[in-house]
């Protein structure tokens, strides 16, 4: 009989991380087995600790992004982006699995993200049904997971410290409809926003002001593009406002993406763009409470575009793999601070949730001393 296989498990909001042992599971035809080198601890699993996602099935393996080995196969097996999938390779997938391609969200509205079968590894799937997460020695793919090699260019470590932060800015980048010469403000400089960062400067902007905190992240917003950081601690919406006006030519920002997920955010980001201009909305994954704005001084009288940018697609998965393997020089593996093996991911929460880092990364073979 095989080895069992470890796992971390969540089992409630607050309760403290478990270990629990997994069958080897059998795979039927177009299944994988993926060995786990690295997944990671981000803001969403965060939220899922503190319990402010709906419908959540506890427990579950948290770890929606991640990277490994294909240590099984049952193929013929190819990615979506036309490889062949064999044992031994480096495999990449993304999490968003069993969007049923009929419904009118899917096929009217093409928002696959809303679509009302849509499941997601690691969030939305028990760890009564297997081994569906990535804080996890192995990670069950299921037919139909969208797979894809990892360029042997791309360094793990690269790829899962841009992880979820990176796909979601892509479809922000996306969504913001970014111009060459333009003017862009991130608000918030978690992964999210470093990562938007570098997509806005890779997309031809000429003027990225990063609005966030602590130094040490706004210092890698530098490193990522930024051009001038501005301290949330240090300063107030006004002084912010005058700041990015004074560097905006008196007009405002052409360009807003929110990052940040607090409701005061979403106020201050209307007055900061400029009349005409567009501000993105996708921090805001969780309810944090109302936001008081004013329709006709903030958005009609300025002829504002908004517009929300939920989650990401499988097309951003793969175009977030043409970023890595282009811009090696981008160090998005700054953003994934520290390793934390299995026993230690309550520490890893824990520094998550107090902003001691950007994002934690999981190694899965590592297990570590309890935190």
């Amino acid at each position: 009989m095989a080895d069992p296989i470890l796992a971390a498990v969540m089992t409630a909001p607050h309760a403290p991380i478990e270990l629990r042992e997994f069958p080897r599971p059998d795979l039927p035809p177009g299944a994988a087995l993926l060995r786990t080198v690295r997944s990671e601890v981000c803001g969403t699993d965060v939220h899922l600790w503190h319990g402010r996602l709906s419908g959540v099935p506890y427990p579950i393996i948290p770890g929606h992004v991640s990277a490994g080995i294909a240590d099984a196969v049952r193929g013929p097996l190819t990615g979506i982006d036309g490889s062949p999938i064999r044992e031994g390779d480096r495999v990449v997938f993304f999490d968003v699995h069993r969007t049923c391609g009929r419904c009118r969200a899917c096929t009217v509205h093409r928002t696959p993200t809303r679509c009302s079968a849509r499941r997601v590894y690691g969030i939305t799937d028990s760890a009564s049904e297997g081994l569906f997460g990535g804080w996890a020695q192995a990670i069950y793919l299921e037919p139909g997971v969208a797979l894809a090699r990892l360029p042997q260019t791309i360094d793990i470590d690269d790829y899962i410290g841009g992880g979820c932060g990176l796909l979601t800015a892509v479809h922000i980048a996306e969504r913001a409809e970014i111009r060459v010469g333009d003017s862009v403000v991130v608000q918030g400089t978690g992964a999210v926003g470093l990562s938007a960062i570098a997509l806005a400067r890779i997309a031809g902007a000429a003027n990225i002001i990063a609005i966030g905190a602590p130094a040490d992240r706004l210092a890698l917003a530098r490193e990522m593009g930024a051009d001038l950081t501005l301290d949330i601690t240090a300063t107030s919406p006004e002084e912010r406002r005058q700041l990015v006006f004074d560097a905006t030519h008196g007009e405002g920002a052409d360009v807003v993406l929110e990052a940040a997920g607090a409701a005061a955010a979403i106020p201050e980001g209307l007055d900061l763009a400029r009349v005409g201009g567009r501000y993105v909305i996708a921090g805001h994954y969780t309810d944090v409470g109302p936001s008081t704005i004013n329709a006709h001084h903030q958005i009609n009288r300025k002829h504002l575009e908004i517009r929300g940018c939920w989650g990401s697609e499988a097309r951003h998965f793969l175009r977030a793999l043409a970023v890595l393997e282009r811009h090696p020089a981008i160090p998005f593996r700054k953003i994934g601070a520290r390793t934390y093996g299995l026993r230690q991911l309550n520490e890893a929460l824990a520094d998550a949730e107090q902003m001691r880092i950007p994002k934690a990364l999981v190694d899965p073979a590592r297990l570590g001393a309890a935190a």
